[in-house]
């Protein structure tokens, strides 16, 4: 009973260090005030404002060129359902308007650059 023990203790050891590894030992920490996701070693930080909504990108914590680039956020509030285009404004991208944000607002992201795209998921606190 004790052998079954240790194997299943060193099975959940190897593969916390699994996991550690691919998450590279780290919680993404808002550097802006936002929410931040990782996805595929890109790190989202969106800020979510009843007036602004911005949205920075790092690469393993270097700040992306958004220069060129565009994203679409699709806010999910309860029953509501609001779309937002974001464009380039120095080293993010953002929208000035009125926006529809509560808690648990759920927020898709599509980030374009010529050549790829990809995507995101918040959740607002």
């Amino acid at each position: 009973m004790k052998l079954v023990q240790l194997i299943v203790a060193l099975a959940l050891t190897t593969t916390g260090a699994a996991f550690a590894a691919e998450n590279h030992g780290h919680d993404p920490k808002p550097l802006h005030g936002g929410v931040v996701v990782e996805v595929k070693d890109i790190e989202y930080e969106l800020i979510a404002k009843p007036d602004s909504m911005q949205l920075y990108l790092r690469d393993h914590g270097k700040p992306i060129d958004v220069s060129k680039a565009t994203a679409k956020l699709t806010l999910l509030t309860r029953m509501d359902k609001q779309e937002v285009g974001l464009k380039p404004a120095g080293d993010k991208l953002e929208a000035k308007g009125s926006f529809k944000i509560a808690a648990n607002t759920k927020v898709m992201v599509l980030f374009s650059q010529p050549g790829k795209s990809s995507t995101a998921r918040f959740v607002l606190k």
